[in-house]
This record gives structure tokens, C-alpha cells and sequence, in this order.
């Protein structure tokens, strides 16, 4: 978890100007503070009780999550390092799997098309890695979303797409390769 958490801070180092290329204790803990890794770091800790088959725990955690900042991610949702939330309020992540420097905007879900109650992997979409998600964007269904990947503000994407593209509408198109 550490190591994660260690590599969520160097990204918002560096997306915030900071030339540091250590985390320190004192480093995390000041950006636990901060409000742009605050959810991230709770997020790290709910997983980390979800692996550990702490569930009560983890669920605290995401309550926490979720009453403060209005970010609500599933416990057992997989992501990489690097992961960082520029304005948490309404994120609602139900993926299955995101991978590393993902960068999620406000108002965006990533989730299942239907109810899935137990949560079901294979109806929840796949995030590649270096994949920004822009804000009130919707990512739903069991789709793989490739590496390098933009999702325009208020897209809605219902398929699959390939690496190096920008989506864009509703139902979202690949608007350009980048």
C-alpha cells in the first residue's frame, strides 16, 4: 500500500509544479491533508482492508470517503499508482481494474450498465493506463478502456476502445488518435 500511496503523491508532485522525486513520511502526511489526495490515500486504505479481508474496516474507510469529499470507489476495484483526483466531489468509481497515472475529473462514474448486486468484475469496465477521464464523463458496462486514453467532459462510453484516442458524445465516438 505504502508504495502505492508513495507513487500517488509523486504524481501530484509533479502535476503540482514541485520538482521532488522522494516522498517522505512527513510528505504523505501533508498530503493527506490536502484535499486533492486525501480521497486517494482512503481509497489506498480501503483496499488495503479489502485484501487484508478486514471488510468493516474498509467500509469505514469508504464512508469516510464518501460523506467528506463525495467520492465513492468499491473497495475491491484494483487500481495503479499514480492515481490522482484533481476535484473529488461526485466521483463514482465501480470499475473493475484502472491502471497506472489515471487522472479522474468530478461528477464522472465508471460502473456497471445494470444493477450487479453482488458486484460482478465482468460487467464493470477495465481503465488501461495514462487514461484521463474528463469531468460529468460516463464509463459503463464490462469494456476495456486502452492506455493513453482521453474521455471528453460528458462523454458517455458504452464500448470499447483502443489505445492513443480522445472520445468524445453520447454515445461516445473516437473523435482523433493522439
Amino acid at each position: 500500500m505504502f508504495e502505492l500511496v508513495k507513487e500517488d503523491v509523486l504524481r501530484y508532485y509533479k502535476l503540482s509544479g514541485r520538482n521532488k522525486s522522494k516522498v517522505s513520511f512527513l510528505g504523505i502526511i501533508s498530503a493527506f491533508i490536502g484535499m486533492k489526495m486525501t480521497p486517494v490515500i482512503l481509497y489506498r486504505m480501503s483496499h488495503f482492508c479489502y485484501k487484508k479481508r478486514i471488510p468493516v474496516l474498509g467500509k469505514f474507510f469508504s464512508l469516510i470517503n464518501f460523506i467528506i469529499f463525495g467520492v465513492e470507489i468499491a473497495s475491491n476495484c484494483e487500481i495503479g499508482g499514480g492515481f490522482f483526483i484533481p476535484h473529488s466531489q461526485g466521483v463514482v468509481i465501480g470499475a473493475s481494474k484502472i491502471g497506472v497515472n489515471a487522472t479522474i475529473y468530478q461528477q464522472v462514474t465508471l460502473g456497471a450498465k445494470n444493477i450487479d448486486i453482488p458486484f460482478n468484475h465482468a460487467n464493470r469496465p477495465v481503465l488501461g493506463d495514462n487514461v484521463v477521464i474528463a469531468s460529468g464523463a460516463k464509463v459503463l458496462g464490462g469494456i476495456r478502456i486502452g492506455d493513453n486514453v482521453i474521455v471528453a467532459a460528458n462523454a458517455v462510453v458504452m464500448h470499447s476502445c483502443d489505445d492513443n484516442v480522445l472520445l468524445v458524445g453520447i454515445p461516445a465516438i473516437v473523435k482523433k488518435s493522439i
